[in-house]
């Protein structure tokens, strides 16, 4: 059996003028056949590029028939040519089919012939072999890099929590449940309670996993399974993790910007480092400005999304959202010391996208234990997290960062689901 394993001498993005006359071994996949007398011509793709390839009849015969898409291996000398879309091809000496794709196929891989979205995602293997589809994954492989590069020079630590649960970790409903060896189960919507655990020995940790979200939203923005950039910091307050925060946005748009060129190219969107510092505006601000424009809110009403909708009319950009009313955030938040009523919170939205939503913690037991109770939760059910209150628990604030949330905006795209391999969300489960 033929190996381009080891025997594949370059990527296709390697090969160039100068090395006209050398031959070389190459693998890929037949992206397209154009028979011209007795020559045929083979785009041949990689993962690196594409290249043409020049077959004889006597080389053609050799291979019988072969379908778009199938992979190849060839072994052919680089030459000059007249093609205005190549610097130089490849005249086959040999060509061999490594595996052959069935024919047709459920989708068309490029982009000659526009697929739903459902369509890519049932064959979403296939879908990679669409540059615009890998051109984003490869995007979102920078981002990820970029994220870790920030933390890490901020002398943060990675950590993995726990995904399966045995109870609620914020007190919410939105779970799914499974069944653990006879025990009720959930998975996690959040790493929550265990980054703040963490705080205590490590200080500074961060964790960037899949989190499960048992809502029926039906919108680009929602997905059950979602990637969640977390950060938690002690010694810290909810303006610092701020400053972490906008600083983390604007150096993975600059990394991004500064080495994705290509993929920029050909998703056809410029990445431009944003505008700063970001703009802050209070719960009260946000809630002034909308009863300004005909909107009925009084305080401590939630901003839903057809309020950010028209915040984002003025707040077209990154912005922060803050001092939120304390009945409307999670138990862990705290209070203002200047106002009860408010709390040490915030939102990052850009426009009327809610990217991250973080805040000072309490770190006091009694504190959270009241808390909890007027959150109508029972303290009992959060004692192994409060035990760890009683072993000196440092101050410190956190927050969580939906990632393709923040792809979508980094890449101009407007549905979550074309920022994640294979999405779960009410109606898909597979593949």
């Amino acid at each position: 059996m033929i190996s381009v394993k080891s025997d594949r001498t370059h990527y296709i993005e390697n090969i160039n003028r100068d090395m006209i006359g050398q031959e070389v071994i190459l693998g890929g996949w037949v992206e397209d056949l154009r028979k011209m007398g007795k020559m045929t011509f083979l785009t041949l793709r990689d993962a690196t590029g594409i290249t043409q390839i020049i077959l004889t009849s006597d080389v053609m015969k050799s291979i019988g028939d072969i379908t778009r898409q199938s992979v190849v291996r060839v072994i052919g000398k680089i030459q000059d040519t007249k093609a205005r879309d190549f610097e130089c091809e490849i005249k086959a000496d040999e060509i061999n089919i490594l595996a052959k794709a069935v024919h047709p196929l459920p989708i068309d891989p490029i982009g000659r012939l526009e697929s739903h979205i459902d369509n890519r995602l049932n064959s979403r293997a296939l879908d990679m072999r669409n540059q615009k589809t890998a051109s984003i994954f490869k995007i979102r492989h920078h981002v990820l890099t970029s994220l870790r590069k920030t933390f890490i020079e901020n002398k943060f630590t990675e950590i993995t929590t726990p995904k399966i649960i045995g109870s609620a970790s914020e007190g919410g409903a939105n779970l799914f449940s499974l069944d653990y060896f006879g025990k009720q189960a959930y998975l996690a919507q959040s790493p929550q309670l265990y980054k703040e655990q963490m705080t205590i020995g490590l200080e500074r940790v961060f964790e960037i996993a899949s989190f499960y979200r048992a809502e029926k939203s039906h919108t680009g923005r929602h997905l059950s399974e979602f990637t969640s950039v977390d950060l938690e910091a002690a010694f810290m307050d909810y303006t610092d993790v701020m400053n972490v925060l906008e600083n983390l946005v604007l150096n993975t748009f600059k990394y991004v910007s500064e080495n994705c060129t290509k993929e920029q190219k050909i998703i056809g969107n410029e990445i431009v480092v944003p505008n700063n510092p970001f703009k802050k505006i209070t719960y009260s601000q946000a809630l002034d400005e909308l009863n300004g424009k005909d909107t009925k809110l009084e305080f401590g009403n939630d901003l839903l999304d057809s309020h950010l909708r028209i915040l984002g009319e003025s707040h077209p950009e990154f912005y922060f959202i803050t001092d939120w009313p304390l009945k409307l955030k999670p138990f862990y938040i705290m209070e203002k010391e200047d106002d009860p009523n408010l709390s040490e919170s915030f939102d990052l939205q850009y426009g009327y996208l809610e990217l991250s939503s973080g805040g000072t913690r309490l770190h006091n037991t009694e504190k959270i234990k009241a808390r909890l109770s007027e959150q109508n939760l029972d303290p009992t059910k959060f004692s192994e997290h409060l035990q760890a209150f009683g072993w000196g628990m440092p101050p410190h604030a956190g927050w969580g960062l939906g990632l393709e949330r923040l792809l979508t905006v980094i890449l101009g795209i407007d549905n979550v689901r074309e920022v994640i391999l294979y999405p779960r969300d009410p109606e898909r489960l597979k593949p």
